[in-house]
Parts: C-alpha cells; structure tokens; sequence
C-alpha cells in the first residue's frame, strides 16, 4: 500500500483516491494489518473496469490477497470534506428499483479529544449488533487513530435511517460530536451499489448486485 500512491497518481481516469488501513473487530483502533480497502472515485465505469483488468497494480494485489472484494457505487450525497475537498459529485442515474445504501463517514479527530472519541466508540456502535440489515461493515483509516472511516452497507434504506435517527447510542454520540468539536475534518457520504464482485469471508452478495 505504502508504494501505491506513484503508479496510482498515473491512472487515467481516476479523480480521487485513497490507501486505508483497517481497524480490528467492532471498531477497534488498532491496526489490522491483514485487511486494506483502496478507495476511488472515477470518471467513468470504463476506465475503472479497464482499471481492474489490466492494471499491474491491481494484478499484484490480487497476487497477495485470499479475498478480494470490489463494489461499484453511484454518489447519492455527500456532505463536508475529505483532504480539502468533496470528491462525491451526486450521480444523475440512481435507480429507484435498488433499495440497498452504502455507508462511509471519514474524520480527523483533534488530538485533544482522542481520548473522548475513543472511549466513546463501543457505546456509539452497539445499535450495530445484531442488527439483521447490515450487510457488511468495516472499521478503515488513512491512520491509526487520528484519521478514521467507517464503511456500511444496508439492504435497506430505512433501515439505515433508523439507525441513524431512533438508535439512541449513536444519536448520542452526533450530539457529542456537535457539542465537543471532536474532528477538525469530516465527510458523511451515501451510495447506492448496483454491482459486487468477488468474495469475503462472512459476506454473501446479494444476488441482484452480482
């Protein structure tokens, strides 16, 4: 990953990208050095395909990894900055037929609250467990600790809305957010995925986006 960003800057097509690492189970900070997510953001569809079948890059990856997993997504909004700026421009082709949402919300926490934040994780996400419309969620960042992101991917709208809006724990925790300052950047950013190739451990694709 560390060596990616040169052949990455080079790729046609590619407006926006970033090189994250994971965290462990249940949003836990520190580093899970078997797991890592490349995030991009494209011109088109068929520069990111071409991307994905000829890329050396990709080809290397795909040599050292037991599973791979990529999901193509469509913007539906984006709110706040990620390095300066919003890279998810709205797509005007959203399909009201495909009820699933993606989920990612970036920040760079202010080292002075770093303790806050963190204490205050495992209480923010237990509205998380066992919550029978989470399809698939990670715990990501650019680094340990200060610069984090969460990915989700939901079956259902509502559902997420629900999450968001009734579940007390996290509906604290914005408040906390709102009212200690907690990062001195962040991104709330929602998606609709239309297609989902390759394979996870504890993930099943949902067959309308094979």
């Amino acid at each position: 990953m560390q060596f990616a960003h040169r052949p990455m800057k080079k790729v046609e097509g590619l407006t926006f990208y970033k090189l994250l690492g994971s965290g462990r189970e249940n949003f836990d900070p520190r580093p899970d050095f078997s797991v890592y997510a490349v995030l991009q953001v494209w011109e088109n569809e068929n520069m990111a395909k071409a991307y994905f079948d000829s890329s050396a890059l990709n080809k290397r990856y795909a040599k050292h990894t037991s599973h791979q997993l990529t999901l193509y997504m469509k913007s539906i909004r984006a709110h706040g900055l990620w390095s300066g700026k919003n890279p998810f421009e709205p797509s005007g082709h959203l399909s009201d037929d495909n009820p699933y949402v993606a989920v990612i919300t970036r920040a760079t926490i202010k080292l002075t609250m770093l303790k806050n934040f963190w204490d205050y994780v495992p209480t923010s996400q237990k509205d998380l467990q066992n919550n029978p419309n989470l399809l698939l969620t990670a715990g990501l960042g650019e680094r340990p600790v200060t610069q984090m992101a969460t990915f989700s991917l939901w079956d259902d709208a509502s559902a997420l809305k629900k999450f968001a809006y009734r579940g007390t724990n996290h509906r604290h925790a914005v408040q906390q957010t709102q009212a200690l300052q907690w990062y001195k950047e962040e991104l709330f950013t929602r998606f609709q995925p239309y297609h989902i190739k390759g394979s996870w451990p504890g993930f099943n694709i949902p067959k309308d986006l094979e």
